[in-house]
């Protein structure tokens, strides 16, 4: 990934709250039948490894499972949130009109090292932690006892569980940090009105920093 230095994130702890809140990632592979792409929900143990282990699992009829093997260096990409930028918003552009169209974004590109963990107690770990951390908002969360243990049982031998721990974290924040703080500023509101909160709430930060 193309990363200028205004727009380079290194910070182990914002790379993995931008994880742990967007946990959604494309786990991408280069296994004996060539890349492969999986959209996957992932669980981060920022604790485990020196920065941190994600655990998911797959179905087991998804081949990924047996293209790739243990100890395979794989990428997994997460994404909090993208916008178009218009060069309308910009205050600049009304004076000088040398402006053009963009798009911002927030990602982290997670690398690490796969392993294969196709045992029920892994596997019932990685779903119990997902359950438990998704279904909290709910009124009344869900838990995977509320099933019959005949039927959890055969749903989890259903699925293989999936290991990697990350060597590598590379985040870009692309918020138009290289233009005026004016431009930034306006820029942020006028995603902010039109519902890119993420994005806009992102640039907005960014223009106080640079005017603080």
């Amino acid at each position: 990934m193309y990363v200028p230095a205004h727009f380079n994130e290194s910070r182990p702890e914002v790379l993995q709250d931008l994880i742990k809140q967007h946990p959604f990632g494309m786990l991408v592979t280069h296994g004996a039948s060539g890349l492969d792409a999986n959209h996957i929900p992932f669980e981060l143990n920022p604790q485990q490894g020196e920065l941190g282990v994600l655990t998911a699992h797959v179905a087991r009829a998804n081949p990924v499972w047996q293209d790739v093997a243990s100890g395979d260096e794989v990428l997994v990409v997460f994404r909090a949130a993208d916008a178009y930028i218009s060069p309308n918003w910009y205050p600049s552009k009304q004076e000088f009109h040398k402006q053009v169209p963009t798009w911002n974004y927030m990602v982290v590109h997670a690398y690490g090292r796969i392993s294969i963990r196709d045992d029920e107690r892994f596997v019932r770990g990685v779903v119990a932690r997902l359950t438990r951390t998704h279904e909290a908002t709910q009124p009344t969360p869900w838990k995977m006892t509320d099933g019959p243990k005949d039927y959890i049982d055969t749903q989890l031998k259903a699925i293989v569980g999936l290991e990697i721990e990350i060597t590598r974290l590379i985040g870009k924040s692309k918020l138009s940090q290289n233009r005026e703080v004016r431009d930034l500023r306006s820029a942020g509101e006028a995603l902010k009105a039109q519902g890119d909160s993420v994005i806009g709430d992102a640039m907005l930060a960014c223009a106080n920093t640079k005017s603080a």
